[in-house]
């Protein structure tokens, strides 16, 4: 292609540059012009003239009009007093003259006499840049205002530039305007579809030609080549109709192939490629370059061009193309007389090969070492790539006006730089050296003809091979060397990934990261990580797992500078991508690259990475890889400053509505956090107390406790004692003695609760579990013989951790199961994490001495004694249960016993008892020892202890075996039921109704229905005021769960009899008490499912007796009670009116006589009218 989208500003037409570009060429300019002195045309200025005399010249520029009088003064000094350059750019630029500064730095440039003033301003993008904000697509692409050279400045340009893309040939200027050179990994590079302005506006100006008013007719090749892609668009978008008839219109061209297109360049990217690149144009990375014969505009003399070439006259237009037209023909036979000398150079330097070749075979080499002179290019700096590869290309150029001698192909000369040697090709190919794979030189056998070399060229060019397409130009390269190699990959790469199947794309990772590697240039590399983070659209777990893989290996590769400034960059633009997949790599990569990044980096950018992630980011699987992720930088970060930051962190995690999250939290984070808080040496000065201080908070709150945030708190407090246990033997003095010896006893199985993971592991913490087994025997045998003294650590938790947390059980709620499920788990935790001893002599005494097992604990009127606090199953359930001996359970029984018997005999409220029996009857293997406490309360001497017991089974009956319930639960009820004392005898019913809630064994069920029908039927049992309360309760509460038989046979008769007999009651305290009971009882077994016959024979009756008593009583009440009544009547009418068309539709099925009788006297039953059923049958016709 021509180098028609070269930047101009890029653009050099010295002898140096262009015998630097020589060598990458097909066929560009001869060496021959710098051998006779010519530039490439006459209107070409001197390579070395003096800016400051084409300062002076009748040169008109479109954008020199306003030279400054100090400018003008310069160019008509003559010799006498010469100003220097540098003088006048700095006027040109002080006076704000800045495309005319930029006119003489391009001048100067092409001459080889670069200012380092006007260097330093044009790259500097601060000195074009507005005081409005740009937007970043802007600066990348420097088109917009802060980039390095102003829009404006770049349309002067590309208008002086007009004239030479109107003038290239047809064949490398079709379309031009499209952009062939940006492509993606998966056929979309960006995260979204969205256009900056400021692209749009850079399309605007790169479109100034393709304007109605100056816009061309389409030619046929384009016309070509535009038709293959929109018929390559519809099969793409499942247009296929459209597809079959748009090629049937276009008979004439082949839809398959690219190459029927006829254009000389390789197949472009899709429509909607060029449509989402237009305005982002970035031109390839080429190895060679194809230069077309043309002028350039700015060599041309100062009146060819005006300030506005869309205005010039017809005339003006006409004379520039004659001269270019005679510029050309010049040009052409300047390269006729090339064409010839190099012929004659060709054929000598081929037998000089060949006698080489026959004298030195050894040497290994290809080419003849020759004296450089002008006629050779001079290389100051070769190409990565060049002279590394086997090119076994024919490089032919044709022209449509010259003869067939002009259009054969001809064989350039490849010069390698390295070596200053030139290398004659075979008529077929170029061979470069390959000394650095082979020892000895490739020799093809010489036919002994004496045909010309035109001729072979002529012969070989039928056979088919193709190295005008980047494929073919890649194909007929060989690389000979690992830079090559990579250079070659690099470029292929980007053009592979989008056409290998997406579930497969994965085998591509170790290509890809060898090669980022590997490749010396930075702008490829940042292109294959782009790849590697973009290569599957949302990644699974396993495709994950391979990239993150292929990451840690590049980073173990490059080093940490590399890795901040290539691989954090992909992390950062996709981390509010669209897909959760996308995001969760990042997540994933930040903790997985955090050893590998300088330590700055983990502290800063990467830390802010993830704490952004963690409060925005809606996916709960990306927040639990965030957070896994902090943990492992918390594992490597070294600046306290930042302890803060990873405590709000650490909270921020645990209130995170996500479980899972919250999980990772305390697998991950906390332990991590933990260990840095003990390297700093604040877990038990800082970390610690801070979650205490919070705790109390929560308890001194207004608007009452929030259970959440406590366990939140409570939590993180339980995730952080085996780091404290650690912290203790870490700081003891034993600590120097420790050895490893081998007759350690190992450590007992069950000596630690399970840690939530391997961070929580004690073991893992401390180095090793010989290590811990060591540590552990010296622990116990410091505690029991040697003390505590100087064991500072062990202090703090003995004197200051132990009573303020025991301080702030006493102030929670009793009630709250949740608060106290919480704490009594912590304590657990932490007592088999410290060991039995340090239990016994540390954990018990204190709870033993708040705990003292007297009257004067007790405040029977206020309810506020110690022993009614949350203190009493905390320290029974946490504390007295963490070992499991036979000395611990009988400390247990007899705790419950004492708390018990005080409780019932001080008349103090019970909860305290209820959450201990309610925790503990959660565990199956307590049944047993709270059924020996429960029995010791039945056989007591005193009825309030009975009593309590007796109330107390409700509490344990859930989840024990029917076998239980069978042999202990139902003889003790039944055996408080037989004393004297009616109080003990009521306090049974709850439990006889929770186990006809959960029991399914007939026989006991039976013996417990006769039990209750006892209290109801058994006259002493009549004026029992609170025994029918009790019962109406129980039935309202086990009525909708209990057996339906039990429901429609015991409870619904019985209620209605009570509600009957409330009618009747004359005390009316009496009387709403059984009212209120029963409209809640009734409420609960509304919604159960109720036969017809026993809502028209109990269920409605007892309603509406209740209903009379609440029209008395409690007029609110009574309201709700006629609405439940209505909607009883209403099921019981449709039940019926469902019943009968139910008897008509069997009737109308019956035949016989019979069957006749049975449907009239069906029809007999029914309200009816004689019209409806006429409808009925009419319907049913």
């Amino acid at each position: 292609m021509a180098a028609g989208n070269v930047n101009p500003f890029n653009v050099s037409d010295s002898e140096e540059e262009a015998e630097q570009r020589q060598d990458g060429a097909d066929t560009e300019r001869s060496p021959s012009d710098e051998a006779q002195g010519h530039s490439l045309g006459p209107f070409s200025p001197p390579a070395y003239s003096d800016p400051a005399a084409l300062l002076s010249s009748n040169r008109t520029s479109p954008s020199v009009d306003g030279i400054p009088a100090s400018a003008a003064a310069v160019s008509g000094i003559g010799a006498e007093t010469r100003v220097s350059l540098d003088a006048i750019a700095a006027q040109l630029l002080r006076d704000q003259y800045i495309l005319t500064a930029l006119e003489l730095h391009t001048e100067l440039l092409e001459a080889g006499r670069e200012l380092p003033r006007l260097r330093d301003y044009f790259s500097n993008p601060g000195n074009f840049e507005r005081q409005s904000g740009t937007p970043p697509a802007c600066k990348e692409q420097g088109v917009g205002p802060g980039g390095p050279l102003t829009a404006q400045v770049q349309d002067v340009k590309r208008r002086k530039k007009d004239a030479h893309l109107r003038d290239r040939a047809g064949s490398i200027s079709t379309l031009d305007s499209l952009d062939f050179a940006r492509y993606s990994d998966d056929g979309n590079r960006e995260s979204d579809e969205r256009v900056a302005e400021c692209e749009i506006a850079s399309q605007e100006r790169k479109n100034y030609k393709s304007s109605p008013e100056t816009q061309e007719p389409i030619r046929p090749l384009e016309k070509r080549a535009l038709n293959f892609l929109v018929n390559e668009y519809l099969l793409k978008n499942e247009y296929k109709l459209t597809s079959i008839t748009f090629s049937d219109e276009n008979d004439d061209q082949d839809f398959e192939l690219w190459d029927d297109v006829g254009l000389n360049i390789p197949k472009p990217p899709d429509l909607l490629q060029l449509y989402r690149n237009c305005g982002n144009s970035q031109p390839l990375h080429r190895d060679n370059v194809d230069v077309a014969v043309s002028v350039d505009p700015s060599d041309l003399p100062g009146d060819y061009f005006t300030q506005e070439p869309v205005q010039q006259t017809d005339v003006i237009q006409q004379q520039q193309q004659q001269e270019v037209v005679q510029e050309l023909e010049y040009q052409i036979s300047l390269l006729n007389s090339e064409k010839q000398s190099l012929a004659e150079q060709i054929k000598k330097l081929q037998s000089d090969i060949q006698a080489l070749q026959r004298n030195v075979s050894s040497e290994p080499t290809a080419g003849v070492k020759s004296t450089p002179s002008k006629e050779n290019p001079k290389c100051d700096k070769p190409p990565l790539d060049n002279g590394q590869y086997l090119d076994i290309r024919g490089v032919t150029e044709t022209d449509s006006s010259s003869d067939t001698t002009k259009t054969s192909t001809s064989t350039t000369i490849a010069t390698d730089c390295t070596e200053n040697s030139t290398t004659a090709t075979q008529p077929h190919s170029k061979l470069k050296a390959n000394g650095q794979q082979s020892k000895s030189s490739v020799q093809f056998d010489q036919p002994n003809r004496k045909l010309s070399p035109a001729f072979h060229q002529a012969l070989l060019s039928f056979c088919r091979m193709s190295a005008d397409s980047r494929l073919g130009s890649e194909v007929s390269r060989i690389a000979d060397s690992e830079q090559s190699v990579m250079l070659m990959l690099g470029r292929c790469l980007p053009h592979i990934v989008p056409n290998v199947l997406l579930a497969k794309r994965e085998e591509l990772i170790p290509l890809i990261l060898c090669t980022a590697c590997l490749h010396p240039e930075p702008k490829e590399r940042d292109q294959l990580l782009h790849i590697l983070f973009n290569l599957i659209k949302r990644p699974d777990d396993e495709q994950r797992q391979m990239i993150l893989t292929g990451c840690v290996a590049f980073a173990q590769h490059v080093g940490p500078t590399r890795v901040e400034a290539e691989l954090l960059p992909q992390c950062w633009e996709q981390i509010n991508h669209k897909y959760p997949e996308r995001r969760l790599l990042v997540a994933e990569a930040c903790g997985a690259l955090a050893p590998y990044l300088p330590k700055e980096i983990r502290s800063s950018l990467v830390l802010s990475m993830l704490q952004q992630m963690l409060a925005d980011d809606k996916a709960d699987m990306v927040r639990e890889a965030v957070v896994k992720s902090l943990g492992v930088i918390m594992g490597y970060i070294d600046d306290p400053d930042k302890y803060s930051q990873g405590f709000e962190l650490m909270l921020l995690s645990l209130g995170d509505p996500s479980e899972r999250v919250v999980s990772a939290t305390h697998q991950v984070f906390i332990p991590a956090f933990a260990a840095w808080c003990t390297e700093l040496g604040n877990l038990q000065s800082q970390l610690i107390p801070s979650l205490l201080t919070r705790i109390e908070k929560l308890l001194k709150g207004e608007y009452g406790l929030d259970e959440h945030k406590l366990h939140m708190y409570l939590s993180a407090l339980q995730s952080l004692i085996p780091s404290l246990f650690a912290v203790l033997l870490q700081n003891a003095p034993f600590t120097s003695r420790v050895k490893l010896q081998g007759d350690v006893p190992p450590i007992e199985v069950t000596r630690f609760p399970r840690p939530a993971s391997p961070l929580q592991d004690v073991a893992t913490i401390v180095g090793s579990r010989e290590q811990l087994a060591v540590l552990l025997h010296l622990y116990d045998h410091q505690l029991q013989h040697e003390g505590t003294t100087g064991w500072d650590s062990l202090l703090w938790v003995v004197n200051q951790f132990l009573p303020q947390i025991i301080d702030i059980v006493g102030r929670i709620n009793v009630t709250s199961s949740t608060c106290v499920h919480e704490f009594s788990r912590f304590f657990w935790r932490l007592c088999r994490t410290f060991g039995k001893i340090f239990t016994n002599t540390k954990v018990k005494p204190q709870f033993q001495e708040i705990l003292r097992l007297s009257e004067e604990n007790v405040d029977a009127t206020a309810g506020n004694g110690i022993l009614t606090k949350a203190t009493v199953p905390i320290y029974a359930t946490g504390v007295l249960t963490c070992y499991n001996q036979e000395e611990d359970r009988k400390l247990l029984v007899g705790f419950l016993e004492d708390v018990m018997t005080t409780l019932s005999l001080s008349h103090a409220p019970l909860d305290s008892l209820k959450a201990s029996f309610v925790e503990l009857g959660a565990n199956p293997a307590y049944h047993e020892l709270l059924l020996t406490v429960l029995w010791y309360g039945v056989v007591h001497t005193s009825a309030l202890v009975r009593c309590t017991a007796a109330r107390m089974f409700e509490r344990v009956l859930r989840g024990m075996s029917e076998a239980l319930i069978d042999k202990r639960v139902a003889p003790a009820l039944i055996t408080l039921c037989s004393g004297p004392e009616f109080s003990v005898r009521i306090s049974t019913i709850p439990a006889f109704g929770t186990i006809m809630e959960t029991v399914t064994q007939k026989e006991l069920l039976e013996r417990v229905k006769m039990q209750l029908a006892s209290f109801l039927e058994d006259p002493q049992y009549q004026d029992q005021h609170s025994l029918h309360m009790e019962i109406i309760k129980t039935f309202g509460r086990v009525g909708p769960n209990a057996e339906p038989r039990f429901r429609d046979e015991f409870v619904l008769p019985h209620l209605h009899k009570l509600a009957l007999c409330n009618n009747q009651q004359t005390v009316e305290s009496k009387r709403i008490d059984i009212a209120t009971q029963l409209f809640e009882a009734y409420s609960a077994l509304s919604c159960c499912f109720i036969s017809e016959e026993l809502m028209v024979n109990h269920f409605l009756p007892g309603l509406r007796c209740l209903r009379t008593d609440m029209e008395q009583l409690s007029p609110e009440h009574e309201v709700i009670l006629s609405s439940m009544i209505k909607e009883c009547e209403i099921k019981v009418e449709n039940k019926a009116i469902g019943e009968a068309q139910g008897s008509i539709s069997i009737a109308a099925s019956l035949v016989g006589e019979d069957a006749k009788t049975k449907f009239l006297s069906k029809m007999g039953q029914l309200t009816t009218s004689g019209a409806m059923l006429a409808n009925v049958f009419q319907r049913k016709k």
